[in-house]
């Protein structure tokens, strides 16, 4: 998706929605948990509700983030990709949502060395991924 794209569209941001998730190859991180945090970034026109003053005019981000805790903490998978692009198709479906950019940061990701985050990101657009 091109940076124009981007700048045709007004952005909504909620940041740092943190979750408990038992995702991850290991089976420790299976059984055990650990905190998940995601960082939407949602392509909306607001306009209509600059306009009208009404929430039915918008995104709702208090539902949308309770549908993507949801979604985050259900049914364990393996990979953040999976994770992120559940994470995306929970936000798409809201027909006021013309793109998501999705980050999901694995903190406490095992690895073995010093580092402060893992995070992937994916855009995806209505009717087609990529």
């Amino acid at each position: 998706m091109s940076e124009q794209q981007f700048a045709d569209t007004d952005v909504l941001a909620v940041l740092g929605v943190e979750c408990y998730a038992h995702h991850g190859v290991f089976d420790f991180e299976k059984r055990e948990g650990q905190t998940f945090v995601v960082d939407l970034h949602l392509g909306v026109d607001t306009s209509a509700a600059a306009a009208s003053d009404d929430l039915q005019d918008t995104v709702d981000y208090g539902t949308l983030v309770a549908a993507v805790k949801a979604a985050v903490e259900r049914d364990p998978v393996d990979l953040i990709e999976t994770v992120a692009q559940r994470i995306a198709d929970v936000c798409l479906t809201s027909d006021r949502v013309e793109w998501a950019r999705v980050t999901i940061h694995k903190p406490d990701a095992p690895i073995q060395a010093t580092f402060s985050d893992v995070a992937l990101t994916i855009t995806r657009r209505r009717g087609r991924r990529g």
